[in-house]
């Protein structure tokens, strides 16, 4: 495991309280103006904090990649729990996702795009797996120190992040500060 990764005995940081007030998902996924229709891949899905709102904002299949089978296991239950008939769970790495090419219609890279090594190569893959016209929420940490959240050397500050996208050959569509430590970019293909 790169020691850039989330550890999973930290689970329990992933979905609570604090920060579901803080980052509410269903008011971020609304960003992405989704369809009912609409395939959705989210990358790094964790514990599912966006994959379960999203799968039930579309009737569209809701990809949850994750590279760590705990995760995924917790993962499967929240989804079970839930009911949800379409959601499928990949297990992988965002610099090699397991998915044929022009998947999604959306991709979620929500507090991930910063353990990704080389981010070029992730960005690669976000560009791979969109439809034409698809678009990217990026949501991650600002580089700068906050009480939670990676060691600062492991952050990309949004004019960093905002420039590696477009070099990708993205078209950045919005950027937004919902919190003092969190930037979101919207961009798409």
């Amino acid at each position: 495991m790169s020691e850039k990764r989330f550890d999973p005995s930290n689970l329990h940081k992933l979905d609570n309280p604090e920060r579901r007030k803080a980052l509410p998902p269903e008011q971020i996924l609304g960003l992405l103006k989704l369809n009912e229709t609409d395939i959705i891949l989210d990358l790094g899905a964790g514990s599912g904090y966006f994959t379960i709102p999203a799968a039930q904002l579309t009737k569209g299949q809701v990809y949850a990649l994750e590279v760590e089978k705990r995760m995924l296991e917790a993962l499967r239950e929240r989804v079970d729990a839930e009911g949800l008939s379409n959601v499928e769970l990949v297990e992988g790495a965002i610099e090699e996702i397991p998915l044929q090419d022009g998947l999604a219609d959306h991709v979620i890279a929500s507090l991930v795009l910063h353990e990704v090594e080389p981010l070029s190569k992730g960005l690669k893959e976000i560009q791979r797996m969109l439809k034409p016209g698809g678009n990217c929420l990026c949501l991650e940490w600002e580089k700068k120190e906050t009480p939670q959240g990676p060691p600062l050397h492991h952050r990309i500050h949004s004019d960093e992040m905002k420039q590696a996208v477009e070099q990708a050959g993205f078209t950045v569509e919005s950027v937004t500060f919902p919190t003092d430590s969190h930037y979101i970019l919207i961009f798409g293909k």
